[in-house]
């Protein structure tokens, strides 16, 4: 069966380690592995994972060719992955960004507000938005944190909204640690989801309450590696009772009917 895990932090060797522990630092949690394609690819594969959305993220201006090329490099490494570039508010050549990573087949930007410090629905980052909207390329970003407002589910709400022929994918089920919000903000027709970082926090509630609201068919299977491991993040999912039809759909079914879109 395909399995496809579309939430994946991976970066280059020299700073995975580095990276991870920030990740781990962030958000006040152990990690259950470090960031690199070899153990992302373990992992997957001891729990059966067939594909990975890829992505890194640009904390500074500078890093965001570097990233891009990295990805670029990945997915023409492993045909397992499909990835998503960086991108930073200012960088001034965005369109040569986005033009090179949809010629290397990569087809969409993964944002973290939070981890950038910039707000997700700033004006400064309507041209990127705009150009991506134009040439057919989805968001993928973080959104939900009650200890910040960078990502909050109604800015990205607001994103969706005024680019509402871009795809745009609200990771932790539009909200995390707020799903709340996220339910309330967040059902637009150009709204997608992953489970990623969601499944076990205060039981299963908020996630069963997010296949109430959401069109179903707009929710993905997400592990956000290097945080969890697969095996255990399907386990949970597979908890969740959802039926053997819509449980395809999630762990497959569903992204590659939204990345068919892409890869025409």
């Amino acid at each position: 069966m395909t399995i496809i895990d579309t939430h994946a932090h991976i970066f280059p060797a020299k700073i995975e380690t580095v990276a991870t522990k920030a990740i781990g630092t962030f958000y006040e949690t152990p990690m259950s592995h470090n960031g690199s394609v070899s153990e992302l690819l373990e992992s997957g594969k001891r729990a059966g994972v067939t594909n990975h959305l890829v992505f890194s993220t640009a904390t500074t201006l500078k890093q965001v060719p570097k990233i891009n090329e990295f990805i670029i490099e990945q997915v023409a490494a492993h045909s397992e992955f499909y990835g998503a570039g960086t991108m930073f508010i200012g960088y001034e050549d965005y369109r040569f960004e986005l033009d090179n990573l949809r010629a290397n087949g990569v087809h969409g930007v993964k944002f973290h507000p939070d981890f950038q410090k910039f707000c997700i629905d700033e004006e400064a980052l309507d041209p990127i938005f705009a150009y991506m909207q134009e040439t057919g390329m989805f968001l993928i970003t973080h959104s939900g944190d009650t200890r910040y407002t960078y990502s909050h589910p109604a800015r990205v709400a607001s994103v969706a909204k005024r680019f509402p022929d871009m795809r745009v994918i609200a990771a932790h089920f539009g909200g995390w640690s707020c799903w709340d919000v996220g339910r309330r903000e967040l059902n637009l027709p150009n709204v997608y989801f992953d489970t990623s970082s969601t499944l076990g926090f205060d039981g299963n509630e908020n996630a069963l309450r997010a296949f109430e609201t959401f069109d179903n068919s707009h929710i993905f299977f997400g592990d956000d590696f290097p945080m969890w491991d697969h095996a255990e993040e399907l386990e949970r999912v597979r908890a969740l009772g959802l039926g053997d039809a819509l449980l395809e759909q999630v762990l497959h079914g569903n992204f590659e009917a939204f990345i068919s879109n892409y890869l025409r």
